[in-house]
């Protein structure tokens, strides 16, 4: 789960803005138990779209 979505119970905005300093803690607390929490859906999309690429050209040089 990403932390994008989430919602400060402090301050009522998303924790990602880090708009008060509840927010901006919980964000980091995030952000270090899981390097991979800051990428978006998207981000990670294209990550694998470029992996399978690179394993396709590998797969086809070879053969």
């Amino acid at each position: 789960m990403t932390y994008d979505r989430l919602v400060c119970a402090n301050c009522a905005a998303p924790v990602s803005e880090g708009r008060c300093p509840v927010c901006r803690a919980s964000r980091e607390r995030l952000q270090q138990e899981n390097p991979w929490s800051g990428l978006t859906p998207a981000a990670l999309i294209a990550l694998v779209a470029v992996l399978i690429a690179a394993v396709a050209l590998l797969a086809h040089q070879t053969a």
